[in-house]
């Protein structure tokens, strides 16, 4: 069978796997966004416990392997408490806090970046804190972080192949089953390249033209 043939026949399980991929990298995306500006704020907070817990919850995301924590997720928890938990949604636990972890500090530093006088002229016209906040600070914020953003959406997606360890069938177990069957791990990986490598590179394109039409604005 040529390679042709063999990616013809691949394809719509590949495909499979790419829809499941994409499904989990948005729901998890989504939730890291809000994660990560609820978790930033905590870490600016005059509270102390906010600020500990931001700082405990950074720590742990950064110091163990995203591998280690699908599997605490998925088998230790269940285990422990005695539950039942789908792959999809220990992957999306799983992703979900290990992205929030790391756009905690980029939406902590986008804040930082926005100019301090913003805040003031805000509160001048009436504006509460959090109004200030919501509505002045995390918009510019946003805008500020728009590169290093789509960068960790970037990684996540491809942090979706890690979660085929705990048994779920997107892009890369569906090659891996491939490769069961056929014995051509050589094509059937260039193949997963191929779909990963498009995926990012149409979402770093799409990036790049929202990144221009904001800074136009």
């Amino acid at each position: 069978m040529g390679f042709i043939d063999l990616f013809r026949e691949s394809l719509p399980l590949l495909l499979q796997g790419l829809k499941l991929t994409l499904e989990l990298a948005a729901v998890s995306l989504a939730i890291a966004m809000v994660i990560g500006i609820v978790a930033s704020l905590m870490g600016m907070s005059k509270n102390p416990i906010f600020r500990f817990i931001n700082r405990a919850f950074v720590a742990i995301i950064r110091g163990t392997p995203l591998l280690v924590q699908a599997f605490f997720i998925y088998f230790g928890i269940t285990g422990v408490l005695g539950i039942r938990m789908s792959a999809f949604t220990a992957g999306v636990i799983a992703l979900s806090l290990n992205a929030g972890g790391y756009m905690s500090e980029i939406f902590r530093g986008g804040i930082q970046a926005v100019d301090p006088g913003q805040r003031e002229a805000a509160r001048s016209l009436g504006l509460s804190a959090s109004q200030t906040t919501w509505r002045i600070i995390i918009p510019q914020a946003i805008r500020i972080c728009i590169p290093s953003v789509v960068n960790q959406w970037c990684i996540t997606i491809k942090d979706t192949s890690i979660i085929c360890v705990i048994g779920l069938a997107e892009l890369t177990r569906m090659g891996q089953t491939i490769i069961a069957r056929t014995y051509r791990a050589f094509e059937v990986w260039i193949m997963v390249g191929l779909l990963y490598f498009a995926v990012i590179y149409l979402l770093t394109m799409l990036a790049r033209v929202v990144e221009r039409k904001v800074s136009l604005d």
